[in-house]
C-alpha cells in the first residue's frame, strides 16, 4: 500500500476570493470528477486526489481552470496521505470550506457474483482493500477536515449507496456502505455540535467504471450525483442536509 502522498501535480496561478474550496477524494474518476467539473464550472477552487499520478494528471490537463484546481496523489485508505493532502489543500488555497468522501469501490469479485453472495464463492484475499477504502478513508477525511471544518462553518459529504440502505444476500460491498450511513449519522452528532453539516448521498445505478464494463442498462449519469452533492453543499448557512437517496427512474431496489 501506498503510504504517503507523492506528488502535487498542479500549483500555479492564485485563487480567487469568491467561492468555497472542496476537496473531493478519489476525484479523478466518476462521480469524483464530475463533481470536481460541476465546482469548477460554478466558480469554486477544488483539491482533488487520486492514487495513479498518470490518470490524474491526465484529469487535470483535461479539466482546466489551472487557477483554481489542485491534485494531489493520496490513498484515501492512509492516515499520512489524507493528512497531508488535506494540509496541501489548507496551505494552496487558504482555508477548506468542504470536503467529499468518494474514493472507494468493490473488490473484482462482486462482479463476476453480480455483486451478491460473495460469501459463497468470493476471494477474502480481495476484500481488504474494498473495506478500507470505502470504510477507513471516510473516518479519515472527517478526522482530518474536521479542524478545518469547524472554522469555516463547512460540511463533510460521504458518498454512500443504495446498497448501504437496502441489503442483498452475503454482499461485503452492501455491508462496507451500511457503515458509511451509519457512520454518517454518528459523525452527524458529533459535527453538528460544532457547526459543521453533515450529508450521505446514497446512489443508486450510475454508468462509471465501477461496474468494470457490466454497467446496468438503467444507469445514470455521474452528473446527476454530481448535481446532489452539489446542492447539498449549497444549503445555506444554519440548514444542515443530511440525506440525499438518488436513484434513475426504473430501478425498483
Amino acid at each position: 500500500m501506498n503510504t504517503s502522498l507523492t506528488d502535487t501535480l498542479t500549483d500555479s496561478g492564485s485563487s480567487p476570493a469568491a467561492g468555497k474550496t472542496v476537496l473531493i477524494t478519489g476525484g479523478t474518476s466518476g462521480i469524483g470528477a464530475a463533481t470536481a467539473r460541476l465546482l469548477l464550472g460554478r466558480g469554486h477552487r477544488v483539491a482533488v486526489t487520486g492514487r495513479d499520478p498518470g490518470r490524474l494528471k491526465a484529469f487535470l490537463d483535461e479539466v482546466g481552470h489551472a487557477d483554481r484546481v489542485l491534485g494531489l496523489v493520496a490513498d484515501a485508505s492512509d492516515w499520512d496521505a489524507t493528512n497531508t493532502a488535506v494540509a496541501g489543500t489548507v496551505e494552496r488555497f487558504g482555508s477548506l470550506d468542504a470536503a467529499v468522501a468518494n474514493a472507494g469501490g468493490a473488490s473484482a469479485d462482486h462482479f463476476g457474483t453480480g455483486g451478491a453472495d460473495v460469501m459463497a464463492g468470493g476471494d477474502p484475499q480481495l476484500w481488504a482493500p474494498m473495506v478500507l477504502a470505502n470504510v477507513l478513508g471516510p473516518a479519515l477525511l472527517a478526522k482530518a477536515t474536521l479542524p478545518h471544518l469547524e472554522r469555516s462553518r463547512g460540511r463533510l459529504v460521504l458518498v454512500g449507496s443504495v446498497a448501504g440502505i437496502k441489503n442483498s444476500p452475503g454482499n461485503l460491498y452492501s455491508a462496507t456502505k451500511w457503515a458509511v450511513v451509519g457512520f454518517a449519522e454518528n459523525l452527524r452528532l458529533h459535527a453538528t455540535a460544532r457547526g459543521v453539516g453533515v450529508t450521505v448521498v446514497n446512489p443508486g445505478l450510475i454508468d462509471t467504471a465501477f461496474w468494470h464494463g457490466q454497467v446496468p442498462p438503467i444507469a445514470m449519469s455521474p452528473d446527476s450525483v454530481a448535481e446532489a452533492i452539489g446542492f447539498a453543499l449549497g444549503r445555506p448557512a444554519g440548514v444542515d442536509l443530511n440525506t440525499v437517496t438518488i436513484r434513475p427512474v426504473g430501478q425498483p431496489v
